[in-house]
């Protein structure tokens, strides 16, 4: 097929880090189409607010949304205000906990406050899918939505099947939240689909719904999903592999140090979205040993702090990173943090819990059995260890410290 060196060139763009373009002589043919009537395509994505903060995996479609938006197409985002109440199955070895309809919108107000540091606020769509939902009628979801999919079809997804196949429950809200993801599609009238790799089946899904809906269906692109900083696991705020926008400029800083040389390639693709050729290049440099991996790790840091916050604290991040794990200084800064107890001792665990960084008990014991806590610079490995009243300064982690003083009440 025979395309003008415009079109060659947004091609390009769109193709960069995706995972699949399904399918591609679709989606070329509705971008010539589009330029030839000048109409822009649009382009949705959905996302649930399942919780109040975005990790940079969260941020991958939203990049992809912003290249579209350059190009001069219509970006859609939908923010799931009903189907975030269903809960998501996808990968989920049981079902999904759901959400209050008041927890959802605390959560989308400050979705939307970090989405709109990647998207042009004033060019984005926003709708929210409890606008048609909520006013669906009982009769309505029966037979012009449930009747469009069989169970057969649903069953040919992998953790559906597997959970058939093991003898755990599915119900049947979950098979019924593809279906509303696909009825979004013909909502919006979306040309295009953004989606991590996880939600290909349910993008799938939307285009045998808009066809249902004699619609034109939809093109999927599907993206790779990132690893956190254990750099096995997808990046999850529920596993603690995950690195915050909202996060302080030190803790960008200092996780993005953490990840390992070679899921850095990655970090440069997908959440800065460098180009392929430009990723290779600083690859080859640094097997040529031109480039030291931490050099480019440090830019890789500098540049998502700059992105998120800006490049003066950047610049106070990466300087306090130096002192810290360089010059094994300690940092400028140290929360102070006093303890009132009426006992003459306080134990770790407690201890522990009434610093910001620790979150509950459990993790206070996982903390000290990964030996990631230090107290006036011993390791400490007994979790039922207990400390008489006093000053101490502890260690959580590796960028973690506080002035803790224990006193009596």
């Amino acid at each position: 097929m025979k395309i003008s060196e415009e079109l060659k060139r947004e091609l390009e763009i769109i193709r960069q880090g995706t995972d699949e373009i399904i399918p591609e002589d679709e989606l070329i043919a509705r971008l010539e189409n589009s330029r030839k009537k000048k109409v822009p395509l649009r382009v949705k994505l959905g996302i649930d607010p399942s919780s109040p903060d975005i990790h940079l995996g969260h941020t991958i479609p939203i990049r992809k949304l912003e290249q579209f938006q350059k190009l001069g197409h219509q970006v859609v985002l939908i923010i799931g205000g009903f189907t975030a109440r269903i809960g998501d199955p996808t990968g989920m070895s049981e079902t999904r906990k759901q959400l209050s309809k008041e927890e959802v919108k605390k959560n989308a107000k400050t979705y939307l406050s970090q989405v709109f540091k990647i998207l042009d606020k004033e060019k984005t769509e926003i709708v929210d899918n409890a606008d048609w939902f909520e006013n669906m009628k009982f009769s309505d979801l029966i037979s012009n939505l449930a009747s469009k999919y069989t169970v057969a079809r649903m069953l040919e997804r992998d953790d559906f099947l597997n959970r058939y196949k093991n003898g755990k429950p599915i119900f049947i809200h979950e098979f019924l939240y593809a279906l509303a993801q696909g009825y979004d599609s013909v909502v919006v009238k979306s040309d295009i689909e953004i989606g991590g790799t996880d939600q290909k089946f349910n993008c799938l899904v939307a285009r045998d719904i808009q066809r249902e809906y004699g619609m034109e269906p939809q093109i999927v692109i599907t993206l790779p999903l990132l690893e956190g900083t254990d750099g096995v696991k997808k990046m999850s705020k529920s596993l603690g592999n995950y690195i915050g926008i909202s996060e302080s400029p030190k803790e960008i800083y200092g996780k993005t140090m953490s990840i390992s040389d070679e899921l850095m390639y990655k970090y440069f693709l997908l959440t800065l979205g460098y180009e392929e050729k430009t990723v290779n290049d600083l690859k080859e440099k640094v097997q040529s040993e031109k480039l030291h991996p931490r050099d480019l790790k440090a830019r890789l840091a500098f540049e998502l702090v700059s992105l998120y916050h800006s490049t003066q604290e950047a610049k106070k991040a990466e300087e306090e990173f130096l002192r810290v794990f360089r010059d094994k200084s300690l940092p400028e800064e140290q929360p102070e943090v006093i303890i009132n107890t009426e006992e003459d001792s306080i134990s770790i665990i407690k201890l522990l819990t009434n610093l910001d960084r620790v979150s509950s008990n459990s993790e206070a014991r996982r903390l000290i059995q990964s030996g990631a806590v230090y107290i006036n610079n011993d390791r400490i490995s007994n979790i039922n260890l207990s400390l008489p009243k006093g000053n101490y300064l502890v260690k959580v982690g590796k960028r973690n410290f506080y002035k803790v003083s224990v006193k009596g009440k």
